[in-house]
């Protein structure tokens, strides 16, 4: 292996390393090489046991070999897709329906179902029957998801941290009153 590729075999390992559960195009866009390139030293990298990848649907998703359990790996996987990470994000602050979360994020009600049906499959969220409608709850500790964006997604983890804050003011004002 030449220079250049074992630099950017390197450049590909730590990426996957500080943003576990990424996926192809994302490497891609963040790295700025081609998409053999990063086809190349994905499969190098997989190939020589420095990572491993799992595939859901369109997307595969690569990791670190060794760090994570399943189910840390399927909230990474999650966390790095933004309508799935917005739904964790409202469905941690309260316990909403699915007519809900589509007025909050502004999709239709079927690409929410469709989120739904996935973070149900990964065993992130719950549903539960209320009279007629159905409301969804968090599957997983809290602890969880907020420590994996806190140590890989400190972007998104200061925007959440901050509507965290203020959704724990306004429940302690409401105990107050």
């Amino acid at each position: 292996m030449n220079d250049e590729s074992n630099s950017n075999s390197i450049k590909v390992l730590q990426y996957i390393q500080n943003n576990p559960g990424c996926y192809l195009r994302q490497v891609k866009r963040e790295l700025t090489m081609s998409m053999g390139t990063i086809q190349y030293h994905l499969n190098l990298l997989e190939k020589n046991g420095r990572i491993s990848s799992e595939r859901r649907n369109l997307y595969k998703h690569y990791f670190p070999i060794g760090l994570f359990e399943q189910n840390e790996k399927d909230i990474l996987k999650i966390l790095n897709q933004e309508t799935a990470r917005e739904i964790l994000m409202i469905i941690l602050e309260k316990k909403p329906t699915q007519t809900d979360i589509a007025n909050i994020i502004q999709i239709s009600s079927a690409s929410v179902n469709w989120h739904i049906k996935r973070l149900i499959d990964f065993g992130l969220i719950l549903e539960q029957k209320d009279g007629k409608f159905k409301r969804y709850a968090l599957g997983v500790d809290s602890k969880n998801i907020i420590s994996l964006m806190k140590n890989y997604h400190p972007n998104i983890w200061s925007i959440w941290s901050n509507r965290l804050a203020e959704m724990f003011l306004s429940l302690s004002k409401e105990e107050n009153e």
